[in-house]
């Protein structure tokens, strides 16, 4: 049986609906322990009338007293008035454990903002990046195909800058090196280069990026392109990778088109995963949150 460590993350979301309502389909297929405050997590299911009774987990490098029955957790004090502070700090001790045991960790949405708020914080793929001094990656990964855009959560006027070849040889080559590990299980038969410019440039009267691009990747044969992302999943399957340089290029069609789609961080020691949707805090409380996204990452 599958084992996984699960950051609950922000409280004020759908998180713990979601880890709740998924539990009758887990709890036969994979052993996981949750991170996160136990009194936040009680707190919650009471106001959900939710009966599910909770298990505190008081080593994680051991699942020895494990309750399949139960939401397992390993207890992480709130210690500051200041909620990023706090999440800050269930994150790290989730990345140390994940970090130790090699098991996976889930992170489930945080409110980025109350964080850019007050420190530099990019999002999860970055920090986790940071804390590890890795170079990480943004995968999607879905059931129809898979994006990788090359520049995350930035101001789309700076994506321009990273269009250089030397930089993007490497940053590809990396790439490459990442999604052959298998520890993610990959086997993608087409991995394609989305275009920066609307049709590629119309012969350089938009703007040379797109023949940067296309230098870049002239003598990486694994990778084709680049293509006119106007046009580019008219046709796709679940073995297509598309690489982008920014991110709603291809975040747009992934979450139209993909039902079950998951955040995979390439880089690190361990598989991260995410589901693909945010913190949906409109719906909170509402028993109305799609769990299949959950369930995918859970999974994998």
């Amino acid at each position: 049986m599958k084992k996984k460590f699960v950051f609950i993350g922000d409280i004020d979301s759908i998180n713990i609906e979601i880890i709740s309502k998924s539990h009758k389909f887990l709890k036969n297929k994979v052993n996981y322990i949750l991170f996160g405050n136990i009194n936040d997590l009680s707190k919650y299911l009471k106001r959900v009338n939710c009966s599910l009774k909770i298990n505190e987990i008081f080593n994680p490098l051991s699942f020895n007293n494990y309750k399949i029955e139960c939401l397992n957790i390993f207890n992480i004090e709130n210690l500051n008035k200041e909620k990023y502070i706090n999440l800050i700090n269930q994150i790290n001790i989730a990345n140390h454990f994940a970090k130790s045991t090699n098991l996976d960790l889930v992170t489930l949405p945080i409110d980025k903002s109350i964080f850019k708020k007050k420190i530099e914080f990019t999002g999860m793929t970055e920090y986790l990046g940071k804390i590890n001094q890795k170079k990480t990656v943004m995968l999607m990964h879905g059931e129809k195909f898979s994006v990788i855009p090359l520049t995350t959560h930035i101001n789309l006027n700076e994506v321009g800058k990273f269009i250089k070849k030397n930089l993007l040889n490497k940053f590809l080559k990396e790439v490459l090196k990442q999604i052959n590990n298998k520890i993610y299980g990959f086997d993608f038969r087409d991995i394609r280069f989305l275009c920066y410019n609307p049709h590629c440039s119309e012969n350089n009267t938009l703007g040379n990026q797109d023949k940067i691009i296309s230098n870049s990747i002239y003598n990486l044969k694994e990778i084709s392109g680049p293509y006119a992302a106007d046009s580019a999943f008219k046709d796709n399957y679940d073995k297509t990778l598309y690489i982008s340089m920014y991110h709603d290029q291809v975040l747009i069609p992934f979450k139209i088109l993909n039902k079950k789609g998951i955040n995979i961080t390439l880089g690190l020691n361990y598989k991260r995963l995410s589901p693909s949707h945010g913190t949906a805090k409109d719906i909170k409380f509402k028993n109305i949150a799609n769990i299949s996204s959950y369930i995918a990452c859970m999974q994998h």
